[in-house]
């Protein structure tokens, strides 16, 4: 096969890989996601023939070029307008078509109905990836209404419909990229009138969460990962959560959820009623729901796998929620065991400090992976590397992966790290790389990172850290959980 060229929809394919006919083919739209390319082609074997579709003038599709081209076939739809890449993607007589990226979801479901393959409609995708939209169709069902207003020109309007407490995010987007609590009116308009250009925002009331709910330990939200495909809808589990840290990131997750039955059967019941009224009958979702005190209410609804969701679900219990989303793009049967729990799974995330600056290196990453219980350790090593807590869950140091006995036994492990795992500040650059750091260079080399799924796994964040002038030790212990919409 040619090789593939900028805007010419070429095709390249690893060695070995052309010419395989056997199994159907699916077109994966990759980019920035819950999956890694290495847990696609693993998720597809014996399933299906996967064909990477990817735009290049991403900066992550870009950096992962390399290692999509080496696993398998590479579409390059760079620079082609939505007919050209339509017809390239129908030149692959594909039987699936799935994205595991918020960014392509549109994209995909374009291109599923065109091809008349299993996707999103194109009402139920725009509900998905449109905040706003989401949330007045939530309302109109009589699911949950929330106050939520689009920031626009006039901030002031947005204000007198939502409120204060407030939380303002990205109309669409993942990650809680740029995402922001505001306490005040004056504190509200104020971070109004310093948004990012070129980024529609939404304004939403605060969700206050019931700190009781899942334990002082634990986050005040959770996640429910369903299955949809014709035979209809499968909730595959309901996944847990560690604290929030400042303002609004992810510091880990944890399987079976710290929720008693009665509650996660609350949270069941919501989920699926939001399922219905946004019209989503194909593919996985990814819900996330505040516990408050009046009951679960609804963050956000995802059209596609939650970032991190599928490693940790299949380490707890073995189901392979990569697998499935695949089968159902095929439009196949979907058969899930029920979850088995043996104890307590989880990931804790590393974050650098809830201020922008640098990180010049870590300190503690060895001693993490001799904390109880834990299998393994991704710590990131290109330093000196800025760091922004606006990008969200794409500014994380690392994760931990292990498994503890029960609950109280994981938060004593989440609680250890915080205290072990330090990034090191420097405002102006001039420390030197820790020891710990070059330690890790040496072992991994540079810009390599260790444990399961090290390739290209997709970023998430972790706990946040106290800001620090100079050249500073941070600890890696998450802030207070705001309370808030994650």
């Amino acid at each position: 096969m040619s090789a593939g060229v900028a805007g010419s929809a070429g095709v390249t394919a690893s060695a070995g890989r052309a010419g395989r006919t056997a199994l159907p083919t699916v077109a994966v739209l990759y980019d920035l996601g819950s999956a890694t390319p290495v847990d696609i082609m693993a998720a597809a074997h014996r399933l299906a023939t996967v064909v990477f579709v990817a735009d290049f003038a991403g900066e992550h599709a870009a950096a992962t070029r390399p290692t999509l081209a080496a696993l398998g076939a590479v579409v390059d739809v760079t620079g082609l307008d939505p007919a050209r890449r339509l017809a390239a993607v129908a030149a692959l007589a594909p039987r699936g078509v799935v994205t595991f990226s918020e960014y392509r979801l549109a994209e995909a479901a374009r291109l599923a109905a065109a091809l008349r393959l299993p996707g999103h409609d194109a009402d139920t995708v725009a509900a998905l990836v449109d905040k706003f939209r989401q949330r007045r169709l939530l309302a109109e069902a009589g699911v949950q209404a929330t106050r939520c207003a689009v920031v626009g020109a006039d901030p002031a309007a947005a204000l007198a419909r939502v409120g204060v407490p407030a939380v303002i995010k990205p109309r669409t987007g993942a990650g809680s990229r740029h995402t922001v609590r505001v306490d005040t009116a004056a504190e509200f308009l104020a971070v109004a009138g310093r948004l990012p250009a070129g980024v529609e925002f939404v304004a939403e009331e605060l969700l206050a969460g019931d700190p009781a709910a899942a334990g002082a330990d634990f986050g005040d939200y959770v996640s429910v990962e369903s299955v949809h495909t014709a035979a209809g809808s499968r909730q595959v589990c309901v996944t847990g959560k560690f604290p929030l840290a400042e303002p609004f990131r992810e510091t880990g997750m944890i399987l079976p959820a710290p929720i008693g039955d009665a509650l996660a059967d609350r949270v069941r019941a919501l989920e699926a009623a939001a399922i219905r009224a946004l019209g989503v009958r194909h593919g996985v979702t990814h819900t996330e729901v505040k516990l408050t005190p009046d009951g679960p209410r609804i963050i956000e609804v995802n059209g596609r796998l939650g970032g991190y969701v599928p490693e940790i679900l299949k380490r707890a219990t073995g189901v392979n929620l990569v697998r499935a989303a695949l089968a159902a793009a095929l439009g196949q049967p979907v058969a899930l065991p029920e979850p088995r729990y043996r104890g307590v799974t989880y990931q804790i995330f590393l974050a650098p400090p809830a201020v922008p600056g640098r990180i010049v290196g870590v300190r503690g990453a060895e001693q993490l992976r001799s904390l109880p219980g834990v299998s393994a350790v991704d710590v990131v090593t290109d330093f000196p590397r800025a760091y922004d807590w606006r990008d969200g869950t794409q500014s994380h140091l690392g994760v931990v992966y292990g498994a503890a006995a029960d609950h109280a036994a994981a938060a004593g492990v989440a609680a250890a790290v915080a205290t072990t795992f330090q990034a090191v500040s420097s405002a102006d650059g001039a420390a030197d790389i820790t020891a710990d750091d070059t330690a890790a260079r040496g072992a991994a080399g540079p810009g390599a990172t260790t444990g399961p799924g090290a390739a290209a796994r997709g970023p998430t964040t972790g706990p946040g850290t106290a800001a620090a002038s100079g050249a500073a030790a941070l600890t890696g212990a998450g802030a207070s959980a705001s309370g808030g919409n994650p």
